[in-house]
C-alpha cells in the first residue's frame, strides 16, 4: 500500500464509522420518537373517596372522548335542575361487553368523586342507578372495574 492511498482510505474509514453511529443513534432513537408523550391535562383524574358526591338528573346528551391514552371513554351531560353535570361513566369496550347504554332522557342517579379536569369540574362514575339497575364502574376505593390495558 503506497502512502498516498492512506488519507483516502482513512477518508473511507471515518466516513463508514460515522455511517454506522448515524445508523445506530437514528435505530435507538426511533422507539423514543414513536412514542406519544402526554399532553398536558391529558392524564385522566384520580378518584378521590373525600370528594364522593350523589346527584340525580336527566341525561341530556352524551359524548365519547379521548381520556389518557383511551379515546373511547363515555360522557354523560346531565341536568341536575341547577345545571349540567359532566359524568365521566367508563371505556366503550366496557360498557359493551356489559350491555350498558345510555339514551338523551334516562332518568339517572350518580355515585361518584367530584374532580377538577382542567378547568372544569367532573364526576367520576363510581355507581350509576338507571331504572332497576344498578351500574358499578369503580369498587368501593374508586378502583375502575374494567381491564385499563384493554378498557374492558
Amino acid at each position: 500500500m503506497s502512502l498516498n492511498r492512506t488519507p483516502a482510505l482513512l477518508s473511507v474509514v471515518r466516513s463508514a464509522i460515522l455511517a454506522g453511529i448515524a445508523l445506530i443513534t437514528v435505530l435507538g432513537m426511533t422507539p423514543l420518537l414513536s412514542q406519544k408523550s402526554p399532553e398536558s391535562g391529558a392524564q385522566p383524574p384520580k378518584y378521590d373517596l373525600q370528594t364522593e358526591t350523589k346527584t340525580k338528573g336527566t341525561v341530556e346528551e352524551i359524548k365519547i372522548f379521548s381520556l389518557g391514552n383511551r379515546k373511547d371513554y363515555t360522557e354523560l351531560l346531565v341536568k341536575d335542575g341547577a345545571g349540567t353535570l359532566q359524568i365521566y361513566v367508563s371505556p366503550q369496550p366496557f360498557e359493551d361487553e356489559m350491555g350498558i347504554t345510555f339514551a338523551k332522557g334516562d332518568e339517572i342517579a350518580v355515585t361518584g368523586s367530584k374532580v377538577k379536569q382542567e378547568d372544569a369540574e367532573v364526576i367520576l362514575a363510581r355507581e350509576i342507578i338507571k331504572g332497576t339497575d344498578t351500574l358499578t364502574f369503580r369498587d368501593s376505593k374508586g378502583k375502575p372495574v374494567w381491564n385499563e390495558r384493554t378498557g374492558k
